[in-house]
């Protein structure tokens, strides 16, 4: 199985100028936990803890807390014809649970662990071992 056959589509983003405010509102409207940030090309990924460990750190309201202050902009992709194994192996390689999928320079989808469960639940086991949670807030 590969990515292709999984993976969330369209992808859920939002633009580099966007608000944490706006943010929410955009993963609420997709009842998703995360978003890839883009500014003509992907420029980094948010997700629900991201976003709570800004507004806390910047003590101000989310309406005025851009974006790229909670995002993490180390962004590690995959591609659609992608094994789930190899997925599930960058993800525990770089402690993560969601990957944009990129086809040449297009941003086709995105793959998250919950996805992966849904569809091979064993796989994800072999994810929860290998990945530490970092806190209660991590999702």
């Amino acid at each position: 199985m590969q990515v292709t056959d999984i993976m969330s589509t369209p992808p859920v983003t939002v633009e580099a100028e966007a608000t944490l405010y706006e943010t929410i509102a955009v993963m609420l409207e997709h009842s998703v936990g995360s978003a890839v940030v883009v500014d003509e090309w992907m420029v980094g990924v948010i997700t629900r803890s991201d976003i709570l460990r800004a507004a806390y750190a910047a003590g101000d309201e989310l309406d005025s807390i851009p974006v790229t202050r909670g995002m993490s902009d180390d962004v590690v992709t995959t591609k659609p014809e992608t094994s789930i194994r190899h997925a599930l192996e960058l993800m525990r390689a770089h402690d993560i649970k969601k990957l944009p999928v990129v086809d040449d320079l297009d941003l086709v989808g995105v793959v998250t662990a919950t996805d992966i469960a849904r569809h091979q639940p064993e796989r994800v086991r072999e994810l929860q071992s290998a990945i530490e949670r970092r806190d209660d807030w991590t999702d």
